[in-house]
Order: structure tokens, then C-alpha cells, then sequence
């Protein structure tokens, strides 16, 4: 999943894709790059983020949407209001990843259930939606168990609205109310949480904890891409249905090898002398994009 951020204040690359053709053209240069869908997302939840008004997420969204879907490109949409979900699905996007897991609009699950798309919830540790930053006391139970807890209950509240099972994607919200451990322990806990039998998307790209994980020193985020690569590789042979990143050529490259010594033989699709056919690599998702895709772990 390749994330195209129409916003101006993204903690990675904010105010870089605000111009609707030079967002269009970065989607296309990620799905050139291997991308399968695009994440475009109009509001920042970067720590310290302050939220913007619904009509100036709309402005943001709707334009890059309706001509991503225009061009045959699946399109998710990043966003915590109902009123941007509907307009972005009748622009054409087939999936919304709420990071609020549904919770900041009351009317999310029943607008995302009425249009049968896709839907993203995320684990976020806050009553008050708007900033990554801060951080709620931890249960007693221990942040594993209370992730996977909360994501249940949130698959829920999804199939209570009528949302089934195959459609709805969880993710462990990593970065959001955590700190590095909690992030780690996350990881490391992934196949526990694809076991639950739900697609999971982990969105690790750029963050402070794989920026600091070689020897504790803050950098710049875009120098956290190799990082991501392999998280991406990791999470891929945990069974991951996505990971949500920047940069897509690595982590592209990243799946493919993860994918292939997961299988224990070359990915379907490379020729005889080990490359990919002109016009098509092998991509660990499915091809049918109003749909979650095929497990990244299971090479095919």
C-alpha cells in the first residue's frame, strides 16, 4: 500500500503532494514501484497534528481519488469521517482505513457497510482523535493482549453494522499512544494477531522507533526506509495482508524475497533465467481491488 498524503503538515512528507496532478503523479510512480493500492490521506495525525475541516479534507481528497480511480488504480482513503468516506467511495475509492477503528464517527460503519467496501480499523489508545502523540495508561494485561482485544472488539462492532469478516482489515496501530517496546512487542506478536483470521495492515514506514532502532539516535524519517524494508519483509512471512508504506520499491523487493523463502521456491511469474515478465512482476496481493488482497505471506 503506497501512501500518497495530500496534507501539509505529514510528519514524513507533508506539503510535498498538496498539487492534485502532483499527487497523481506520485500514485502512479508507486504503482510503477509496485504499489497494489494507494493509501491518499487529507488530514495529518502526525504528533502535535491539529485536525482540519471537513471541507478542507474533501478539497484535498476527492480530486486525487476520482482520478486514481479514473485510471483503473485502487484507492484507499485515509480518514476518520463518514461525510469524506461517502464522497471518496462515489469518487471511486474501494476501501477506508479509519485510523479511529471507527470510533471518531458515529456514522463510519454504516456508511462503509450501505457502499460494501472495505474497511481498515486501527488500535488507537485515546478518546480524543486528532493527534498520534500522547499516551493512555496501559492495561494490566499487557499491550499484546490488550491490542488484540480492542481489535476484536472493534471486528465486532464492524460485523454488527454489516460488515463481514473478509472486508474487515485490523491493524495494531503502531506509533499511536505507544512507545518504541510497545511498537516491538507488537511486531514480534504479529502471527498471534493474524491468527484471529482477519487481513491485518501494518503501517510501520517512517516512524520515530525504526528511525532510532540502529543505535538510538533520532534521524530524518525518510532515512528509515531500509528499516522499513525489513520490517515489511518480517511482516510479510508473519502473514500480513499489507504493509502501508512510503517508499514502495524496497519493500516491494522486501515481500517478494520474504514470499519466496517463505514458499521455499521463486515467486509464480519469473521466467526461467529469474526475471519477471515484461509488464507484470509477481505481486503477493490479489488483483481483484474492491477486496482485501491475499495474505503478503503467502507467495503465490
Amino acid at each position: 500500500m503506497g501512501i500518497v498524503n495530500v496534507t501539509e503538515d505529514s510528519f514524513s512528507d507533508g506539503g510535498r503532494w498538496n498539487d492534485p496532478a502532483v499527487a497523481v503523479a506520485h500514485a502512479r510512480q508507486l504503482m510503477t514501484d509496485g504499489a497494489d493500492l494507494i493509501d491518499v490521506g487529507g488530514e495529518s495525525t502526525r504528533p502535535g497534528a491539529v485536525r482540519v475541516t471537513a471541507d478542507e479534507e474533501l478539497g484535498r481528497v476527492v480530486p486525487v481519488v476520482r482520478e486514481l480511480a479514473a485510471a483503473g488504480i485502487p484507492v484507499s482513503v485515509d480518514t476518520m469521517r463518514a461525510a469524506v468516506a461517502e464522497a471518496s467511495i462515489e469518487a471511486g475509492a474501494v476501501m477506508i482505513n479509519d485510523v479511529s477503528g471507527g470510533m471518531a464517527d458515529a456514522r463510519m460503519l454504516d456508511v462503509c457497510a450501505a457502499a460494501d467496501v472495505a474497511v481498515c480499523l486501527m488500535h488507537w489508545r485515546t478518546d480524543r482523535f486528532g493527534s498520534a502523540s500522547g499516551r493512555a495508561e496501559p492495561s494490566a494485561e499487557g499491550i499484546v493482549a490488550e491490542v488484540r482485544g480492542h481489535l476484536l472488539s472493534l471486528a465486532e462492532r464492524a460485523a454488527a453494522a454489516g460488515i463481514p469478516a473478509e472486508r474487515t482489515i485490523l491493524d495494531p496501530g503502531l506509533g499511536f499512544a505507544k512507545n518504541a517496546d510497545d511498537n516491538w512487542a507488537l511486531l514480534h506478536a504479529l502471527p498471534e494477531l493474524v491468527a484471529e483470521g482477519f487481513p491485518v495492515l501494518v503501517g510501520a514506514s517512517r516512524k520515530r522507533f525504526t528511525a532510532t532502532v540502529v543505535d538510538g539516535s533520532p534521524r530524518p524519517p525518510r532515512d528509515a526506509d531500509d528499516a522499513t524494508a525489513a520490517i515489511s519483509a518480517l511482516s510479510a512471512a508473519a502473514g500480513a495482508w499489507a504493509v502501508r508504506v512510503h517508499e514502495v520499491s524496497a519493500s516491494c523487493d522486501a515481500v517478494h524475497v520474504a514470499a519466496a523463502w517463505t514458499a521455499g521456491r521463486a515467486p509464480e511469474g519469473v521466467t526461467a533465467d529469474g526475471d519477471y515478465p515484461v509488464g507484470g512482476g509477481n505481486k503477493p496481493m490479489s488483483e481483484d481491488p474492491g477486496r482485501p488482497c491475499e495474505r503478503a505471506g503467502g507467495a503465490r
